[in-house]
């Protein structure tokens, strides 16, 4: 690694951010979980930055931002782009300071971030379908009416307050050997490395993308970026990453690795099922790395950051429902009956004598049926397990039953 100490962001940086900011953001819990250390044969460290007052990370760099704005830059106020995190930091410390906030947020933005952002006091404006379009917009609109446009990852006072997390971290666990942090724009992913390369040299740093948003893997092997359009983890949907932490970024962190989206998914779910703690996708980005990428971390002890929670509750539940039809807890099949009396009582019988329990039920005697004595009936059922799934078919075969599994479960 490269420990230049011509790097935009230094130790000394991360150390004052820290003290500036202290009291006014959360110390979060860093803990070690048990359960995920035996699902990941290695031991899991998990920074709780979903609890800050805003849910998110966010808060330790707008903050230390605003602490170092002049008294004239204060009265004429601040204005930022953001998908939603970045925003809500912003807005509540400039509240709490009594700084006039205006925050310009993609068109597409989660509701629940926009609501948020406007409670803490700012003016919000809709615009752009894009972060790089929302960024343009702000950027007019502060050079009209001479605001301090406060950058989300591109600005070293941000990247320091980001990296006094992973400060905090060091102290609780000093025994890490591996931090994994989340890759939107990577002020976040610089800030740590920044604090933790200095604290501790021998530590492995990575970083983690989705696959749709791969821009700082991309630009780090030098290929063309390309990105998507939609992911579940909005705070990691930055197309243009900033030069600044890039730059830190190639210094210091040893590799960025990328995640699939049903892989988030899966991640989001795994941390309210373990550790009872709702994530958003970019906030569960760690977890995700370890599961797509197990072998990496078999043995060794791993801080992962859960950077934020902010997550809409229709989108939380449909991932939830979502992954009990991936785990094989929740399946439709498709059953041929004789249409005769008593027939949906039997099958429905076998089914709750072989332990699944009958969520929904729907049947149909016109489209596809085999013959005008015959009905089709599709079933929701709640089962244990894929296992039990086995043992459910296997049981309606038996009596006489010809069942067909639907969707994801097959």
């Amino acid at each position: 690694m490269n420990l230049s100490t011509d790097l935009p962001v230094k130790l000394a940086d991360v150390q004052a951010a820290r003290n500036r900011i202290s009291g006014a953001v959360e110390h979060t819990p860093c803990l070690h979980s048990k359960t995920l250390s035996r699902i990941f044969e290695c031991e899991v460290w998990l920074k709780f930055e979903n609890l800050q007052f805003t849910a998110s990370f966010k808060e330790r760099g707008a903050l230390n931002k605003l602490l170092l704005l002049t008294a004239a830059e204060k009265s004429r106020g601040v204005i930022a782009m953001s998908a939603g995190n970045h925003a809500q930091g912003v807005a509540y410390h400039a509240g709490r300071l009594g700084i006039p906030a205006t925050i310009v947020m993609p068109s597409n933005t989660p509701f629940v971030k926009v609501r948020n952002t406007e409670g803490h006091g700012a003016n919000v404006i809709l615009q752009g379908g894009t972060l790089a379009e929302a960024s343009l917009h702000a950027r007019e609109l502060a050079a009209q009416h001479h605001f301090t446009f406060v950058h989300p990852f591109d600005d070293p006072h941000i990247i320091a307050g980001q990296g006094t997390l992973a400060l905090e971290m060091l102290e609780t666990a000093p025994h890490l050997d591996t931090l994994v942090v989340p890759v939107g724009g990577g002020g976040l992913l610089a800030g740590c490395s920044v604090a933790a390369r200095a604290v501790k040299p021998d530590i492995e740093i990575i970083g983690v993308e989705s696959t749709t948003f791969p821009a700082m893997a991309q630009r780090l092997r030098g290929q063309e970026v390309q990105v998507g359009t939609e992911t579940i983890a909005e705070g990691l949907a930055v197309r243009d990453i900033g030069e600044m932490p890039l730059t830190i970024v190639r210094a210091l962190v040893n590799d960025v690795v990328l995640v699939d989206e049903s892989t988030i998914e899966e991640a989001i779910a795994l941390l309210i099922d373990v550790e009872k703690t709702v994530t958003e996708g970019a906030g569960a980005a760690g977890i995700a790395a370890m599961l797509q990428h197990r072998a990496r971390f078999v043995g060794k002890t791993v801080g992962v950051v859960l950077c934020g929670g902010n997550i809409d509750s229709r989108i939380l539940a449909s991932i939830l429902m979502r992954n009990l039809v991936r785990e094989g807890r929740l399946v439709r099949i498709r059953v041929r009956l004789p249409d005769v009396a008593g027939a949906l009582a039997k099958l429905t019988k076998v089914v709750g004598d072989a332990g699944a329990n009958v969520v929904d039920v729907e049947h149909q005697r016109l489209f596809g049926v085999f013959s005008v004595k015959s009905t089709e009936v599709e079933l929701t059922l709640e089962t244990r397990d894929r296992s039990h799934v086995t043992q459910l078919l296997a049981e309606l075969e038996l009596h006489g039953f010809a069942a067909h599994l639907l969707g994801a479960a097959e």
